[in-house]
């Protein structure tokens, strides 16, 4: 015999902690990081067709102090890398990162000295988005997909002790670039 038997019809039981997740992940507010073919697939998005506005995300933001998701869409020079990492600290907590496209991901094809071979040594990444460019419905799969990690993410002291271990492990990566020898 529980709580729930006492408790009459019409009410809802739950945690502050499951409350809490439920109301981030339908207010998520992305900061616009365009850099290359993929920002027009993650423009498409936002548009009409495909309306994020289901997802509480109709308005892309200009600042970095009213955003909690940056989804890097697109190569990442290394000009460009501080500039990012600048905008990813200038975000309040908590925060989320979406890399778009495999550029952004890893290189893609351009495996030279100017572009970053992921952006995931420059900021923490939660979700890694394939494809060359991803398509709408593909972006928004990804965020339904960040919206239950949203949901599930625990809140205070662990949330920011995740958060710092998850960064530190992507600094410490090895660049994509000296894994050549690690592979059979």
């Amino acid at each position: 015999m529980g709580i729930e038997e006492k408790v009459p019809s019409g009410f809802m039981l739950s945690t502050v902690e499951g409350l809490a997740g439920y109301m981030r992940k339908g207010s998520l507010w992305p900061a616009t990081f365009g850099l290359a073919c993929c920002a027009i697939e993650m423009m498409a998005t936002g548009a009409g067709r495909y309306d994020l506005a289901r997802f509480g995300m109709e308005v892309f933001r200009a600042s970095p102090r009213q955003a909690d998701l940056m989804i890097v869409a697109g190569r990442v020079s290394q000009k460009m890398a501080p500039v990012l990492r600048q905008i990813y600290d200038q975000m309040p907590n908590p925060k989320w990162v979406l890399s778009m496209g495999v550029c952004a991901s890893s290189g893609g094809m351009f495996n030279n000295y100017a572009i970053v071979q992921g952006v995931d040594h420059v900021v923490p990444v939660d979700i890694y988005l394939p494809g060359c460019p991803p398509r709408p419905e593909m972006l928004m799969d990804a965020i339904i997909k960040l919206h239950e990690e949203i949901r599930r993410m625990p809140l205070g002291v662990d949330r920011e002790q995740a958060a710092r271990a998850a960064e530190e492990a992507a600094l410490k990566a090895i660049p994509t670039i000296e894994m050549k020898g690690l592979l059979p």
